[in-house]
């Protein structure tokens, strides 16, 4: 691969390159943090984007732009409240001007700004750290709620779609030849038996109870920032995947992400629950911004989504193991297996509190 150092000269604003080191966990394209010897920015984020799968980055540099321009506009006619900060990441453009870098060996590059004071977390810490999370997704989406969802190119087309997923599972189950692990044996099943269920946000939208709107696509906890000084939410990140979807999409993931405290990690799959008390801290968040742009479907679908993207997830990884690990990124061949296990036994949780969690959301809604 390219060097690196290479590839951050093609973008450095001012200053000398000092120090380039992998920054994050993401689990498709690779990501740098660049320091710079500088009196201006001392950090910019540098990505090679996976071009495998973002088949056309071109048009996920223009749909970052898109959103992050609008939220820009909008929030300078609606200032934040006292207190608050809310930063979105710039495009840095490279000398030639454009929003990315072509290398020689046709690998695609980007440079972002840096949310410098901010930190991430794997797992959620407190009822507070729920409530910002919520209150940064709630936020987000509020701030896109008037763009157009057809200004947003479909860069992952069939994202979030569970029955394209469930074709391909089967279509990927077929050439699978069974090997002895228990743990494989309990997500067939598993997947079989919800086969049927997993259309039910694409039948609503088919019938007109939801629609498309601009989603963020990826909000999962690592994915959302806190201010280091004051604990608040500062931005969401990673908006590689921001396109037109259904809002529960996002709801649903956030949810995933941030209801889980052994985190998607784990090994302790069998321990894995759903904690409903985050759950509630999330959602009083982010009701407490985009209430004004839900309706009465959308709230239907809540419980819905929170159960479905869970089952999605781990659809997604067990799909990909029995493929040979070709999607996501793996550190051992059963990585993606583990994966599975830990999304599988979360759905169960959500289903066994299926009373608790409807609750909630009549409560809060």
């Amino acid at each position: 691969m390219i060097d690196s150092f290479t590839v951050a000269g093609q973008f450095t604003p001012s200053g000398r390159v000092i120090d380039i080191r992998e920054f994050g966990n993401g689990n498709i394209n690779n990501t740098f943090l660049v320091t710079l010897d500088s009196k201006g920015e001392n950090h910019f984020i540098l990505q090679r984007i996976n071009t495998q799968v973002f088949q056309h980055p071109e048009l996920l540099m223009l749909n970052m732009r898109t959103c992050t321009e609008h939220i820009r506009r909008r929030l300078q006619h609606a200032p934040l409240s006292a207190g608050r900060r809310w930063e979105v990441p710039r495009v840095l453009l490279a000398h030639d001007g454009k929003d990315h870098w072509l290398a020689p060996d046709r690998s695609f590059w980007r440079a972002i700004s840096f949310i410098e004071g901010s930190q991430s977390f794997e797992t959620i810490k407190d009822i507070g750290h729920a409530r910002e999370v919520g209150h940064a997704l709630g936020l987000f989406h509020t701030l896109l709620s008037d763009l157009p969802f057809d200004r947003l190119s479909d860069t992952l087309e069939g994202f979030h779609i569970t029955p394209r997923y469930l074709q391909r599972y089967d279509q990927v189950l077929a050439k699978y030849r069974a090997g002895q692990y228990p743990e494989v044996n309990y997500c067939l099943k598993f997947v079989l038996e919800r086969s049927a269920w997993a259309h039910v946000l694409e039948n609503a939208r088919a019938q007109g109870r939801l629609f498309l709107r601009p989603i963020h696509g990826d909000p999962k906890i690592n994915n959302i920032l806190i201010d280091a000084a004051t604990g608040l939410a500062v931005s969401i990140i990673d908006l590689d995947t921001v396109k037109p979807g259904l809002v529960h999409h996002d709801i649903g993931d956030c949810l995933r992400s941030g209801c889980n405290p052994l985190g998607e990690e784990t090994e302790q799959w069998e321990t894995v629950h759903f904690n409903s008390d985050l759950c509630q801290a999330i959602l009083q968040g982010y009701l407490l911004m985009a209430r004004e742009f839900l309706t009465g479907n959308d709230f239907d679908y809540l419980y819905d989504s929170i159960r479905l993207i869970a089952f999605e997830l781990g659809l997604r990884f067990f799909t990909d193991y029995l493929e040979g690990n070709v999607y996501f990124k793996v550190r051992y061949p059963e990585h993606n297996l583990a994966r599975a296990l830990v999304q599988f036994r979360l759905t169960e949780s959500i289903e066994s509190q299926e009373t608790t969690i409807r609750s909630i959301i009549r409560d809060i809604g």
